[in-house]
C-alpha cells in the first residue's frame, strides 16, 4: 500500500496539519491571561503564533512509515525555534491515520531563556482528530529547569497559533 502521507509536499502538510491539528479540540478553554499561584509554581498561559515547515525524508513511496522533519518559528509569549522529527501512518479508511512527534525547542518563555523537548501524539479517526502536545518531563534547561505543560495548536484561515499552559518554579 502507497504511504499518502509521502506523495506531495502539499498533501502531507495539508494532512498532517489541517486535518490532525486543526480538528483537535482546544484541551482549555479558558483564555484568562496571566498567571495563577499554586504552591511553588506558577501556572501560566503562553499565546502566539508560530510557522512550520515540513519535509518529508525519503523513505520511498511505499514506505509502510512516512517519516518528516519539523522546523518552527514561534512568536509571541514563546518566542524562539524548534527542530524536531515526525512518524506517521495511515489506513485504508479514508480519514483515518497516526503521527507521534518530538521537538526540541529553544528560546524564551515567559522571559525565561532555554529549551525544552514537546512530544506529540495524534490519531485521526474517519476525519476526527485528537492531538495531546506534552513537555517531556525533566527536559527543560537554563532557567527553563522543571518546566511542566500542554501545548494546543490551532489553526484558523490557514493560520498556526497555540495555547500553551505551562508551571515553572517560582524563581527563575
Amino acid at each position: 500500500m502507497k504511504n499518502p502521507f509521502l506523495t506531495g509536499g502539499t498533501i502531507v502538510v495539508s494532512i498532517c496539519l489541517g486535518v490532525i491539528f486543526g480538528n483537535a479540540q482546544t484541551q482549555n478553554q479558558s483564555r484568562n491571561p496571566g498567571a495563577v499561584k499554586k504552591g511553588t509554581h506558577m501556572t501560566s498561559r503562553a499565546s502566539g503564533t508560530f510557522e512550520v515547515k515540513l519535509n518529508p525524508q525519503d523513505e520511498g513511496v511505499d514506505a509502510v512509515v512516512g517519516r518528516m522533519s519539523i522546523d518552527k518559528q514561534f512568536k509571541g509569549e514563546l518566542e524562539g525555534s524548534s527542530k524536531g522529527q515526525m512518524l506517521m501512518a495511515s489506513t485504508s479508511t479514508q480519514g483515518s491515520a497516526g503521527y507521534v512527534a518530538i521537538e526540541k525547542v529553544t528560546g524564551t518563555l515567559g522571559g525565561r531563556r532555554g529549551t525544552f523537548y514537546l512530544q506529540h501524539d495524534g490519531t485521526m479517526t474517519r476525519g476526527v482528530g485528537e492531538l495531546n502536545i506534552t513537555v517531556i518531563p525533566d527536559s527543560g534547561t537554563d532557567q527553563l529547569v522543571g518546566l511542566k505543560g500542554k501545548m494546543n495548536i490551532i489553526i484558523a484561515d490557514g493560520k498556526h497559533s497555540y495555547e500553551f499552559e505551562y508551571t515553572l518554579d517560582e524563581t527563575p
